[in-house]
């Protein structure tokens, strides 16, 4: 009786994350279109970040750090601060399930032309040449240590619902010596001098 308890209980959390990720995801689109955006700094924003999920992953022993933007570069962009404070979370938290015990899981910043480019690498197994797959709704391919049903298979493709919103990109990677993955966040810079930022993709 009581492993049927705990599977009954297991199951309710399973399907209640899953219900608010897919309500959450339903929603992001129309959110979106009817808030108005507002200069923030992505580099900022990803300092903040870091600092909590740090402090989580330490329980994992894995280590989170920022590399920070070299000299005083504008790191702002239009949008809004706590979605993309959604994508960093959901990025590194991903990272930190796939790395082994010990990992570092890096996130940097950097303006590149016209773009402002966040980037969120682990040491993990890297990624499938389809990455494109991870992006897809539901999809889920979690490390052997996680109990299924951790995950709904919709965290990656939230995040790069919030990108495109964004106006930016979403992409998928393996480093160059192909010892973990790494996620490239690019949004167009923000032009301060313009008096309407653009609006989000409705």
């Amino acid at each position: 009786r009581e492993r049927l308890a705990e599977i009954i209980q297991h199951d309710v959390r399973r399907l209640d994350r899953l219900i608010s990720d897919i309500s959450n995801a339903s929603r992001i689109d129309a959110e979106l279109a009817r808030e108005n955006t507002e200069t923030v700094d992505l580099a900022g924003l990803a300092e903040a970040i870091v600092s909590i999920q740090a402090d989580l992953a330490a329980n994992r022993n894995v280590a989170v750090v920022l590399e920070k933007p070299r000299g005083k570069a504008n790191t702002e962009v239009w949008g809004h601060d706590t979605r993309l404070a959604q994508v960093f979370t959901n990025l590194i938290d991903n990272a930190v399930s796939f790395s082994p015990e010990g990992g570092t899981v890096t996130v940097s910043v950097a303006v590149e032309g016209e773009s402002v480019v966040a980037r969120v690498s682990d040491e993990g197994p890297g990624v499938p040449e389809e990455s494109e797959k991870l992006f897809q709704r539901f999809y889920t391919d979690r490390p052997e240590q996680e109990s299924f049903g951790s995950h709904s298979g919709l965290g990656l493709s939230i995040s790069r619902q919030i990108a495109q919103a964004h106006k930016g990109t979403l992409v998928a990677g393996n480093r160059e010596d192909r010892s973990g993955a790494v996620f490239t966040l690019t949004l167009p810079r923000a032009n301060v001098s313009k008096a309407h930022p653009p609006k989000a993709r409705s």
